[in-house]
């Protein structure tokens, strides 16, 4: 029997400036010989390895069915689609069906992807921890420091005579991370020295918020290469309507970027990037005893595959070409499931040329293993059990690994609406109203069936009356013919009641009971006629407030099941495949979800109106203003990196603005007679001098003032 071979270590291609490859650090189960007769004869022998996958499928897919259904009724209720269970009468004419389920679920499916997207990038962030191990949290230097011998003396007193100077350079420039090239190409005479600079020439530099930003950069630019903004709105949808969106990822992937030369031809480049994906809830099976995703032991993707998919698999790498031949040549082997049929909307599923494929990940125990004759790697051989990833079809192992990943970690990540505490799966807007769309269809019904009764007059005809054979069809000008000397009336209208509006008005009432069921009230989503308190522009934004705290708790969710934990396997994934040190640091992936609940409207005023308070000589030196600025950029939907000067940049900056004013004559203070800084209006004059402001009223005592000098309060001789 073959064993799982070492695959090569992964190393940089171009060096650290070119495209790295990054290929996992995998063991694989591969064919040792293209022989198809020894394949079949080894895919037999591991016929225990696609039973225990198959066997997991099954358990799991049969424990999946109540979860199926409530997804069936949402996804009917959505689409306005009567169920087997709602029967007819035989005198119900009307079968409308009134589709505000599909109005509340794009309602909260808007709200959520203009939160999550409102910075226009993936609501992901990377920031240095708050005490970083191994990188300085800042740095700086000083180019006018003086150096002579008294200091020089001071600061070799304070160091032990153990540890030489050179000693904490060299400790020091080891944990300058990104900075470092940058501090490299200064002079030999300038000392570089943990912590902010205090003295006005001094340049500070943060080792740990650049590595972090660095770091940010990339994961957005993987995440922009793999539409991962797509696959988050897909996630947002399947969450708001069946109540659980799933991602899976990240994975290696070879993309290609389409390049054609000077003659014409094409010449694509391929760069390997880390791929995420969304995956529906109805492929998935995950561990059916689990409540958490943290409590699986296994999670199992279906694949619906054609011949050409499959075959495209051969191309990924630890892929047992010889059995997804042998699969292929055992025929097409998908069967459509019950909830296929009724999603599609189609009748003929006899003849579906495609391949049901099983993805595995999970753990497999060392018995297991061991009965299968797998010979296992060193760092697994003692373990009780291990984590795996199989790919299974028609019966054949198509690809055996063991979980790539440092850590180990099944690499799929679901998010609930509504958390439900006692199973994976979470409920959704379509469940939670549920009942209210059955009323408002049932009410709809009768007030239809009413109206069209109560429109029309039925008529009672006594045939003894009239003369017989005579037509008894209605018509403007029809004539009865009566039977000579017939007392009483032949011929009698009956007009029924109308009571659509009393069925209107239940209907309204269950429409309202809709919005307290799901938290996503109508004038939230543009209904019209709010009466008192939204009359108003304070009222309305009142009630949007009240109405946006349904969604805080969904965007938590999401910030807590999904951003985060996927934020830190995206950090692992780099840190474990990508060889740029300049992202590398003791940093922590943050979710930027619930921080735009904020309103950056109202942030930014925030920021601003501290820049007033703050703007005087006694505040400016506890203030931080750069970080000031950064904040506000950002707030503005800017980019802060380009628009606001780091530290050395902001003191050349500095240096140079200087210049311009000493070559224009202007002193450091402004020019004579005309303060640096206008006074503001409203405020009686300057701070320093005390003169009026033009247009503002004269404050008593000054020049110009006419009213009644108030008497003194201060216990002296009132002004005459």
């Amino acid at each position: 029997m073959e064993s799982f071979l070492q695959s090569p270590m992964i190393s940089p291609e171009e060096g650290e400036e070119g495209n790295t490859v990054m290929s996992a650090n995998v063991q694989a189960l591969t064919e040792t010989s293209d022989d198809h007769d020894k394949v079949a004869e080894e895919n037999q022998e591991l016929h225990g390895i696609s039973s225990f996958v198959t066997g997991l499928y099954n358990r799991a897919k049969n424990a999946r069915q109540h979860d199926e259904r409530r997804w069936i009724d949402a996804y009917r209720n959505f689409r306005g689609i009567y169920g087997p269970d709602v029967q007819f009468t035989d005198t119900e004419k009307s079968k409308a069906f009134i589709k505000i389920t599909k109005t509340k679920v794009l309602a909260a499916y808007g709200k959520i992807t203009s939160v999550l997207f409102a910075g226009n990038k993936f609501p992901l962030g990377v920031e240095a921890t708050p005490v970083p191990e191994g990188i300085e949290e800042s740095v700086h230097f000083d180019p006018k420091a003086p150096k002579d011998e008294k200091s020089a003396q001071g600061e070799a007193e304070q160091i032990p005579s153990t540890i030489t100077r050179g000693d904490i350079h060299k400790n020091l420039k080891e944990r300058l991370g990104p900075v470092k090239p940058l501090l490299d190409r200064l002079p030999s005479e300038v000392e570089i020295k943990s912590g902010p600079g205090l003295t006005p020439s001094s340049v500070t530099y943060e080792p740990a918020k650049i590595a972090a930003t660095k770091m940010e950069k990339q994961m957005h630019d993987q995440l922009e290469e793999t539409n991962a903004s797509k696959h988050l709105r897909s996630f947002a949808f399947e969450m708001c309507l069946f109540g659980s969106g799933i991602i899976k990822g990240p994975f290696v992937k070879d993309k290609e970027y389409p390049r054609w030369d000077d003659k014409g031809n094409y010449t694509p480049v391929f760069k390997t990037i880390p791929e995420m994906d969304h995956v529906s809830v109805w492929n998935c099976y995950p561990d059916p005893d689990a409540r958490s995703k943290e409590d699986c032991e296994f999670w199992i993707e279906r694949h619906r595959l054609s011949k050409t998919q499959l075959r495209a698999l051969k191309k990924r790498p630890y892929f047992r070409k010889e059995s997804i031949e042998i699969a292929i040549e055992a025929g097409a082997n998908y069967v459509e499931e019950y909830w296929e049929s009724i999603l599609d909307e189609s009748t003929d599923s006899s003849s579906i040329d495609r391949y049901e494929v099983l993805e595995y990940w999970g753990t497999i125990d060392h018995e297991i293993a061991e009965r299968e004759g797998i010979e296992l790697p060193e760092e697994v051989e003692e373990l009780e059990e291990f984590q795996v990833n199989i790919w299974v079809c028609n019966g054949q192992v198509l690809r055996f690994i063991v979980n790539p990943f440092t850590p180990a970690r099944i690499p799929y990540y679901i998010a609930p609406y509504e958390l439900n505490p006692y199973s994976l799966f979470g409920i959704g807007v379509a469940e939670n109203m549920s009942d209210t769309q059955l009323i408002m269809n049932g009410f709809m019904r009768l007030a239809i069936d009413n109206a069209a009764l109560s429109s029309n007059v039925v008529f009672e005809v006594d045939e003894t009356n009239l003369v017989p054979g005579q037509d008894m069809s209605i018509y403007p000008g029809k004539v009865f013919r009566r039977q000579s000397g017939a007392p009483g009336q032949a011929i009698f209208a009956t007009k029924y009641p109308n009571v659509t509006q009393e069925c209107m008005l239940l209907f309204d009432k269950a429409r309202q009971l809709s919005d307290e069921a799901t938290g996503m009230p109508s004038y939230a989503h543009g209904m019209s006629g709010i009466m008192s308190t939204g009359r108003t522009a304070s009222g309305m934004s009142m009630l949007m407030g009240a109405a946006d705290e349904n969604i805080k708790s969904v965007i938590r969710n999401i910030d807590d099941y999904l951003l985060i934990p996927f934020g830190q396997s995206l950090y692992s994934f780099n840190m474990q495949f990508n060889f740029n040190k300049d992202i590398k640091g003791d940093l922590t992936v943050v979710a930027r979800g619930t921080e735009r609940l904020v309103r950056n409207e109202i942030r930014s005023q925030k920021l601003l109106q501290f820049l007033q308070i703050t703007g005087n000589e006694m505040d400016a030196p506890f203030v931080k203003r750069d970080y000031i600025l950064r904040e506000l950029a950002q707030s503005l939907d800017l980019d802060p990196s380009k628009i606001v000067n780091d530290p050395r940049e902001a003191a050349i900056q500095a240096e140079q603005m200087k210049k311009m004013k000493e070559a224009m004559g202007i002193p450091e203070g402004g020019m004579e007679g005309i303060p640096a800084t206008p006074p503001q209006a409203g405020m009686g004059g300057d701070s320093v001098g005390g003169g009026a402001t033009p247009g503002a009223s004269p404050d008593p005592g000054m020049e110009g003032f006419t009213g009644r000098t108030p008497p003194n309060l201060g216990g002296g001789q009132p002004i005459a």
